[in-house]
């Protein structure tokens, strides 16, 4: 334990940060793995000395940087300087908008202001979202190079005031949600607990990111409710799960970026869970994925237009999981980010064809 807790010092310290793992570090004693550490893959945690220790402690200026100091805690509390996480919980639910569009045949204003209504929730909520797991993880994030100046962790906010603004994103969100037909509000409050529970699997399951995609993807059923006033499951589910699969992939990519402080915090992840196996598993959900969203778009009887958006979605993510390193920090941030342009070019396909279909008309 002397040694585990030298190499605990070392990582800590401005020298150990994201640079190349020793040997020694490569392999964990089982009581830091976790009880129910699986044994099928072998996890090699290192990082490459292309991982500079700046890129993953040294905060990059924002625009959040010119507003008064007063509000920027609260601001980098809900993330809004990156927005690639609003945009990973947004399109779900525009495919599902749009798709309802396409299939009810709906005026173009109908799936214009449920955009914009789920664009405004989805930055919100993303928001509330960060808020939760930041209350949650304040100690934790502590411990973690990558977090440890989050607002909460270093003491920027107090937890009473972090739930005080919590009330008040909740409070917006609800007003939002108020705008839809009451299946919608109803089927959007249920989602709550899913959001509530997800920072508390991280601590006892290897699969929160499986957690993640439940509540992510909860849009591709609340946006046909939207359109339609109920869901047309046998669409749905299928873009649901296809959704799920797609959120395993980046968030596992994701979770790349902390696997040796989670080792050393019994943080469990999928990264942890796919070890060295993380590529060709990845390509697995891939494909599940992208199946999954176009039997969805079968069953809608979708155009060529969505098929050639989820092609380039498959180009997208095979690229993604050829270049991404994952020893390599900012290699898995760009891999993340990267996935998102897959759920942009699936909304374009289904955009096409509910343009060609309205000009048609």
């Amino acid at each position: 334990m002397a040694s585990l807790s030298s190499c605990a010092r070392w990582l800590r310290s401005p020298c150990g940060r994201g640079v190349l793992l020793s040997k020694p570090l490569c392999t964990f004693p089982k009581s830091i793995r976790g009880p129910s550490r699986p044994s099928m893959f072998s996890t090699s945690i290192k990082f490459s000395q292309s991982s500079k220790p700046t890129s993953v402690v040294a905060a990059q200026k924002t625009w959040v940087e010119y507003l008064p100091p007063r509000v920027r805690p609260y601001l980098y509390l809900t993330r809004i300087d990156k927005p690639i996480g609003t945009l990973l919980l947004f399109y779900p639910c525009a495919w599902s908008i749009t798709m309802a569009s396409y299939a009810l045949q709906v005026p173009f204003t109908t799936p214009l202001t449920y955009i914009g209504i789920f664009g405004i929730g989805a930055l919100v909520m993303r928001g509330a979202g960060c808020t939760i797991n930041d209350m949650w993880d304040k100690n934790l994030d502590k411990a973690v190079a990558r977090t440890k100046e989050r607002p909460l962790a270093r003491g920027d906010i107090t937890q009473k005031q972090a739930v005080v603004f919590l009330g008040a994103q909740l409070t917006t969100g609800l007003a939002v949600l108020v705008q839809l037909n009451w299946y919608s509000i109803l089927l959007g409050a249920s989602s709550l607990s899913v959001v509530t529970i997800y920072p508390l699997m991280k601590r006892l399951t290897y699969w929160p990111q499986a957690v993640l995609g439940l509540a992510f993807n909860w849009g591709a059923l609340l946006g046909w409710s939207a359109v339609g006033g109920t869901v047309d499951w046998s669409v749905c589910l299928p873009l649901y799960a296809g959704g799920v699969c797609w959120t395993l992939v980046y968030d596992s990519i994701y979770a790349h970026q902390d696997k040796v402080d989670d080792v050393l915090v019994n943080i469990r992840s999928t990264a942890l869970l796919f070890g060295d196996q993380t590529r060709p598993i990845l390509a697995g959900l891939s494909v599940s994925s992208l199946s999954l969203i176009s039997y969805a778009g079968y069953l809608n009887s979708q155009g060529e237009i969505f098929y050639l958006g989820v092609g380039l979605a498959a180009l997208q993510l095979a690229r993604v999981l050829y270049r991404t390193d994952f020893d390599n920090r900012p290699s898995c941030w760009n891999g993340f980010v990267g996935c998102g342009y897959a759920g942009f070019w699936i909304w374009m396909g289904t955009l096409g064809d509910y343009i060609l279909l309205l000009s048609q008309s």
